[in-house]
């Protein structure tokens, strides 16, 4: 089986598992609790959508069930935020609710538009080094896009334990996924070129 078909199911049925959270802590007059849901549960429908009209490659690959399933408890941990904000009730103020919808929104700009930037760039002109565009602004402007999406999720509880889920993923996935990409696009022309001109993650920054 391909292991797009792990991520996509976890990622559908997302809005499922945080609606069935806030049924079984009674959340339902909590805005919090419903600004949570739109975002990471709208977020989910959109990765699906994008894995069928622009699917990333990476995601093709065949892969064992074990190897499947365990991808799929990988990405529950990102469910954790949701069950904190749920099971301890918590209502941040409003401000605090339209700066996380900002950080999402800026979020699924530059992860979704970097994606399909590189999904059209690649299936125009294969094997050849994409340095304009998003690109341009970062060496994995996907992944800081990713990161900002799950920032405005980690935010919403309220508590350090929320961003315990993400920062595992960037050490054990993100961080070595970023150095094999840099490893591959070595290979390609132009490219100390373009690591010298680009920060390898935030944009400007480093």
């Amino acid at each position: 089986m391909k292991l797009k078909y792990f991520i996509d199911t976890n990622k559908g049925v997302t809005f499922l598992a945080i609606l069935g959270l806030m049924a079984f802590y009674h959340q339902w007059q909590n805005p919090t609790a419903w600004i949570y849901l739109a975002l990471h549960g709208t977020y989910g429908i959109l990765w699906v959508l994008k894995s069928r009209i622009f699917p990333d490659a990476a995601w093709e690959n065949r892969t064992s069930l074990w190897f499947g399933l365990l991808a799929w408890i990988g990405l529950m941990l990102y469910w954790i935020p949701a069950w904190l904000l749920m099971a301890r009730a918590v209502r941040a103020p409003a401000w605090f609710l339209g700066l996380c919808t900002v950080l999402f929104i800026f979020g699924v700009f530059f992860h979704f538009t970097t994606d399909m930037q590189k999904h059209t760039s690649l299936k125009l002109h294969p094997d050849t080094l994409i340095v304009d565009g998003m690109m341009a602004l970062s060496r994995n402007i996907n992944f800081f896009g990713e990161f900002l999406i799950y920032v405005s999720f980690a935010l919403l509880p309220m508590t350090f334990w929320a961003f315990l889920p993400l920062g595992i993923h960037i050490v054990f996935y993100w961080i070595p996924r970023m150095r094999r990409k840099e490893r591959v696009l070595a290979n390609l022309p132009g490219f100390e070129v373009y690591r010298k001109k680009t920060k390898a993650f935030f944009p400007f920054l480093f």
